[in-house]
């Protein structure tokens, strides 16, 4: 794996994730997504919240193009402390905020509001399809925010009242939410 952009840009990090609960996006898949992340978000100026954090692939990306507060979630202890442990190689630990919890639990306990939201959950993640409403009923969304949802084809939110647009790179498709209309309208 790698960090595909920013001051960053070339650093590769390979976690022993062979036997972990984790499917980290692939680095086309991510290169696509964070290119049209960077025609919509300055990120030195963006709060971003990594629910399903995994291997901290996302939380990498964004800090290395220039975020400076991210939020990282994650319940696999084994990935919490790869994320940890990377994040002092990088020498980014005063820009990322990690916690060992359950997201469903953080969900439910956080009162703080994001620009950008990401969330790559296991596939076959039984409520899956109630991370949207989830986020939007706890208010996490900032009012001009993002945010992006990781998912397969078997996951279909174009009726959601808050979906903007499904963008799908191979088998992953990020479905994109905001407060907003939609821009496919």
């Amino acid at each position: 794996m790698r960090i595909i952009g920013g001051n960053l840009k070339g650093r590769r990090f390979n976690p022993p994730a062979d036997k972990w609960p984790t499917r980290p996006t692939t680095d086309f898949a991510k290169e696509g997504l964070f290119n049209i992340l960077a025609n919509r978000f300055d990120f030195a100026d963006i709060k971003m919240l990594d629910l399903f954090g995994g291997t901290g692939s996302h939380t990498y990306e964004a800090i290395s193009r220039g975020c400076q507060q991210v939020t990282y979630v994650d319940k696999h202890r084994p990935c919490v402390f790869f994320v940890r442990e990377l994040a002092t190689k990088l020498q980014i630990t005063d820009k990322i905020q990690i916690l060992s919890m359950d997201v469903a639990r953080f969900l439910k306990q956080q009162n703080g509001v994001y620009d950008y939201i990401f969330a790559g959950p296991p596939y076959p993640l039984t409520w899956l399809d109630d991370i949207p409403d989830l986020i939007f009923e706890a208010k996490l969304l900032a009012a001009d925010g993002l945010f992006v949802l990781e998912h397969n084809a078997n996951h279909v939110f174009k009726t959601h009242p808050h979906f903007e647009q499904l963008r799908t790179y191979g088998g992953t498709h990020f479905s994109f939410f905001s407060l907003n209309q939609s821009i496919d309208d």
